[in-house]
């Protein structure tokens, strides 16, 4: 019998306000490359990635990105796709205070609708901005990392900090949320047949990268 091409299947969601980077940072890791001028997304879009964990015995793992809307006119159609995600990324602008201070209630939608488990990294995204380079003018910060660690930190959320334009802490995001949702499952805290954020691979399983769609656009 084939071996599985991945060991799980891990359902995750980005979340955050409009504009803040979730899209060029889902086409960040999927695609690697920067999307200049997402066009602002409509209900959800959608992406994956397989990606291997380092351990004693290397683990790969399929990541099923739901891409969310960050109007509140989508809000009840984004709502429905957090249902059974095991993974979140909460993403702010670090030169935007009030992203930062929407993530509260965003988190509060992720805790009422995803699964009871779900491990949230909190994601400080456009760190290029404060530093400037490629001909652009630096902008100031307006979220110090030292507050953004300690909301993490009081809400038992992964922190760190990243740019969909270089790159910088991206996959980092995915990889330590995904470690983290691995060590739930194997205390137990996650049902292999029961929780739909988390899907055993059946041997001859056939790895394929799916490119981001647009989903449930009106």
């Amino acid at each position: 019998m084939a071996s599985p091409a991945w060991h799980y299947v891990l359902k995750f969601i980005i979340t955050g306000d409009a504009a803040v980077g979730k899209s060029s940072l889902l086409v960040r890791l999927t695609d690697q490359r920067f999307l200049a001028n997402p066009d602002p997304t409509l209900g959800v879009e959608f992406g994956s990635k397989l990606i291997t964990l380092p351990g004693p015995e290397a683990t790969i793992v399929k990541l099923q990105c739901w891409d969310t809307a960050g109007t509140e006119s989508f809000r009840s159609i984004t709502r429905s796709y957090y249902r059974g995600a095991a993974g979140c990324l909460l993403v702010y602008d670090v030169t935007s205070r009030r992203s930062f201070d929407s993530v509260r209630t965003w988190l509060a939608d992720v805790r009422a609708h995803a699964d009871a488990h779900v491990s949230c990294i909190l994601v400080g995204n456009k760190v290029d901005l404060v530093s400037g380079g490629e001909g652009q003018e630096p902008r100031e910060r307006a979220v110090p990392t030292e507050v953004a660690e300690q909301f993490a930190k009081e809400e038992g959320l992964l922190f760190t900090e990243a740019s969909a334009r270089s790159g910088e802490g991206v996959e980092e995001a995915f990889v330590r949320a995904a470690q983290e949702v691995l060590g739930k499952v194997r205390e137990g805290r996650f049902d292999d047949e029961r929780s739909p954020g988390v899907k055993l691979s059946k041997p001859g399983a056939v790895p394929t990268e799916t490119p981001k769609a647009p989903c449930c656009a009106t």
